[in-house]
């Protein structure tokens, strides 16, 4: 499984955002390194080292950082590496967020990588991305959101683990909005509170199966 390092220049803002991210993906290796080593402020290139060293399973470590210095650090670090790693240019959080649940679902290094690249995207000020447009044939349900919080980090991540290995287009409507309900952030995007209904609309090989784990996910209240 791919591992995680967060690289802050803050040590608690490293914690905060490997303890986020763990939140989604709860047996993926997320590792914080923050602060210069003598508990100011900065980046330590020996501790992002250890860092990426703790996180490496072997099949590879993604690295996010927060600020431009950091990544030289984290590149630098990187380079020095005995196994496969990939430094990301990515919103911190949003990355963070993005990469663990990727992961979570046993994608490989460049998948894991591209899915913390893509959160840039929706953090930015041109809105979210694209939504998947389906095509052919579609399956839709409208869905009750059982559970107290609605479709926010962890129920929204749930989703995504359970539809991330089928072979179909799935989009969720909540109002007049929609989001791709393979992307963790798309998905936190919508704002769909608890007791809210949403549709879900599906298509491919998969799309049957894929309304059905959303369904099975809200009745059993997203595991609250």
């Amino acid at each position: 499984m791919i591992g995680l390092v967060v690289v802050s220049h803050s040590r608690q803002l490293a914690l905060g955002v490997a303890e986020l991210a763990g939140q989604m993906a709860p047996t993926v290796a997320i590792v914080p390194s923050g602060g210069d080593g003598e508990g100011g402020l900065g980046t330590d290139f020996l501790a992002v080292g250890e860092a990426i060293a703790e996180a490496d399973s072997g099949d590879g470590v993604v690295v996010l950082f927060d600020l431009g210095s950091a990544k030289m650090v984290a590149d630098m670090a990187a380079e020095e590496a005995d196994g496969s790693v990939m430094v990301v240019d990515a919103p911190l959080v949003e990355g963070a967020v993005a990469a663990a649940v990727r992961a979570q679902g046993g994608a490989g290094l460049a998948e894991v990588a591209a899915a913390a690249a893509s959160a840039a995207g929706v953090s930015s000020d041109s809105g979210s991305p694209p939504v998947l447009r389906l095509v052919g044939d579609s399956v839709r349900v409208e869905v009750e959101l059982t559970n107290s919080v609605g479709l926010h980090a962890r129920p929204a991540a749930l989703v995504v683990r359970a539809l991330d290995p089928l072979d179909a287009s799935v989009v969720v409507r909540f109002g007049e909005e929609e989001a791709d309900a393979k992307s963790v952030l798309a998905l936190m995007g919508l704002g769909a509170p608890g007791g809210a209904r949403v549709e879900v609309v599906a298509s491919g090989a998969d799309a049957a199966e894929a309304v059905r784990r959303v369904e099975e996910l809200a009745a059993r209240q997203f595991g609250e």
